[in-house]
């Protein structure tokens, strides 16, 4: 498989082990819509660098996402108000590796992750995501034609983007990926003959062909329409079922012969039987948005005086996220710009966490998102009857969980410290946090914490150090869990025969915690 190579590659590719692990600051006055984060359906607007903060979300989401949406910066050359979009190349490699090493381990195993991207470093990012992703991982490249008219500005007109479409299982994708309904037009083609006013799905429905291409003996066979007309399958093809599929339609008048009943047979398929269209690659202008209606939603959403630089239209958006997820799943875009995503999943009903690392993060996403729980009428609202509703948390990064020698700076709090334990020892990020030493089990071994005076005392008997007594503490909220353990504290007051015979492997904060 062929690989990228820049100056800086080495370095690059191991970045993301480098990043520090963050704590994520809740800022109360632009939160909105709950007053526990819990209570906006864990929404998540985030202001920082997506790279530290993708890092500060591995302990509580990796595995969790089910659709990540990136529109990153294209290297066009240019400057925007809110980003410069003129990185050297090697930079751009350097800069997009690691944030993809991040998405890749935050993404579900049914998971998808798509990448809006233009010509200018298209062809690279295929390279690196067949690398990051693994190549057979690789479902679609998606050409969105974002202008309807004409450019004759260059020698031939831009007139697309692509999407370059990633799953962690392609199997699990295409298992749970949902197919695009039919629009009116595309319904048109399902009549009913006795009745062209027919609205009923039920009673619409079209004659599908019946041959297959190929040559198979026991799809060979001879069929008699009612006038006695005898029909065989066209040269190089065969019938598309048995003969005992095809009696069983017949018995259910599913077979349509034609208006003078002579024609070759076909299946009667109803508008109510239609699961929908199976997704392709050709995204048209009059199905997904252009970039002038997403310039006109911009404008009533911010002015007409902002400028993004490659704003992409809510039913774009909408289409992806219909593809890729359902209700109550996690949507992720590490790179936010003007919201859209977080817009469109809060009016679809996904859970969604959003980061973007300027002021406008303050300036235009969080009003943005304000106006949408209000009921704002923009975008797709009326397509999917949006009125309003939900909430999210706005957070700003906060300190390193540890400091540059790899010492627990001294501001962490119980509940971050034990989130990055679990998901160092255990992999899986920890879903339920408790409110005691015991963190839970995993793979038949238990885990727990003594720190910052968890158990309500910080002396030596009754608090961070590993004794009798607060083992005892320990088991008693381990509640039925009676395996083996891994307790983590400041120091350990027991032999090594009383750790063997309880089970306990005990490891000494800060020095035994991963801080890579």
């Amino acid at each position: 498989m062929p690989t990228l190579s820049w100056l800086t590659r080495e370095k690059d590719v191991k970045r993301a082990e480098a990043v520090a692990y963050r704590l994520l600051e809740r800022d109360t006055e632009l939160s909105f819509g709950c007053d526990d984060p819990a209570e906006g359906g864990g929404n998540m607007l985030i202001q920082g660098d997506n790279l530290e903060a993708l890092k500060s979300l591995l302990p509580y989401y990796r595995g969790q996402v089910k659709c990540i949406y990136i529109d990153p910066p294209y290297n066009t050359r240019s400057a925007f108000d809110h980003y410069d979009d003129n990185l050297e190349h090697s930079q751009w490699l350097a800069m997009i590796w690691p944030r993809l090493v991040l998405l890749r381990e935050l993404l579900a195993e049914d998971g998808s992750i798509w990448v809006s991207i233009d010509d200018n470093e298209g062809h690279y990012l295929k390279v690196i995501m067949d690398e990051v992703f693994g190549r057979r991982n690789f479902i679609a490249s998606n050409v969105w034609q974002k202008r309807y008219s004409r450019e004759n500005r260059e020698a031939i007109g831009d007139v697309h983007e692509y999407m370059f479409v990633y799953a962690k299982s392609p199997e699990a994708f295409k298992a749970s990926r949902n197919r695009i309904p039919l629009d009116e037009q595309q319904a048109k083609i399902y009549k009913n003959p006795s009745n062209p006013k027919e609205t009923d799905p039920t009673k619409r429905w079209r004659g599908l062909p019946m041959t297959a291409q190929g040559f198979r003996p026991n799809q060979m066979y001879v069929i008699t329409s009612p006038n006695g007309t005898q029909h065989r399958p066209p040269e190089g093809r065969c019938w598309s079922m048995v003969e005992p599929e095809f009696e069983k339609l017949k018995a259910r008048d599913r077979i349509y012969w034609g208006k003078d009943g002579k024609a070759q047979p076909s299946v009667i398929r109803y508008l109510s039987e239609v699961e929908g269209l199976v997704p392709w690659t050709w995204w048209p202008h009059t199905e997904v948005g252009h970039t002038d209606e997403s310039k006109k939603e911009c404008n009533a959403l911010f002015g007409a005086d902002v400028s993004f630089g490659t704003p992409k239209p809510e039913r774009l958006l909408e289409r992806i996220l219909h593809i890729a997820s359902n209700p109550g799943d996690l949507v992720l875009d590490s790179f936010l710009g003007s919201g859209t995503t977080a817009a469109v999943a809060q009016k679809m009903g996904r859970r969604w966490i959003g980061v973007e690392m300027g002021d406008h993060a303050v300036t235009h996403c969080a009003p943005r998102l304000k106006k949408v729980i209000e009921g704002e009428q923009g975008g797709i609202s009326q397509s999917v009857g949006w009125q309003g509703g939900g909430g999210f948390a706005f957070y700003r990064l906060g300190e390193a969980v540890f400091d540059e020698d790899g010492a627990i700076n001294p501001g962490v709090a119980f509940a971050p410290l034990a989130a990055h334990i679990w998901f160092a020892e255990t992999g899986t990020p920890m879903t339920v946090p408790g409110n005691g030493p015991f963190l839970g089990h995993h793979d038949g071994n238990g885990l727990a914490l003594l720190y910052n005076g968890i158990l309500g005392d910080k002396s030596v008997s009754g608090g961070n150090v590993l004794t009798r007594k607060t083992l005892g503490m320990i088991r008693a909220s381990a509640g039925e869990f009676a395996g083996p353990m891994t307790v983590y504290g400041e120091a350990c007051r027991l032999s090594p025969e009383t750790l063997k015979a309880e089970g306990i492997v005990f490891k000494q904060t800060p020095y035994d915690v991963r801080a890579r």
